[in-house]
């Protein structure tokens, strides 16, 4: 009589690996925050005042919110132009649309002059 071939689950062997250099510390993840640039604005305005953690956290999640919500409108604006790229005027328009009255204005003056700072050195 043929013998039935049973499978039998085994479990595979794990081998550990050592690396030369020994434990390596795991090299930390790194956050993109606005909070140097946030500190630096500071700086311009008061020379003299400082800003707590807790603080640069708010001031920091504000920036990168205002970011995301100027960027939304403006890669909407391209779709609905029927466009593939994004340019400033896209940008502008978006300022136009998400900030109220006077701090648009200055915020696209603002924008204009960094536009054309880098511009100016490349």
């Amino acid at each position: 009589m043929a013998k039935k071939a049973t499978a039998t689950k085994t479990t595979p062997t794990v081998r550990k690996t050592v690396k030369k250099g020994g434990d390596r510390k795991r090299r930390r993840t790194r956050h993109e925050t606005f909070s140097i640039y946030i500190y630096k604005v500071l700086r311009q305005i008061h020379s003299e005042t400082g800003i707590s953690r807790r603080s640069m956290d708010i001031m920091n999640s504000f920036v990168t919110d205002c970011f995301d919500r100027i960027a939304l409108e403006a890669s909407r604006l391209v779709r609905v132009n029927k466009r593939h790229t994004l340019s400033a005027r896209e940008v502008q328009s978006a300022v136009k649309l998400l900030l109220p009255g006077e701090l648009a204005k200055h915020a696209i003056v603002e924008g204009c002059k960094a536009l054309n700072k880098s511009n100016s050195a490349n």
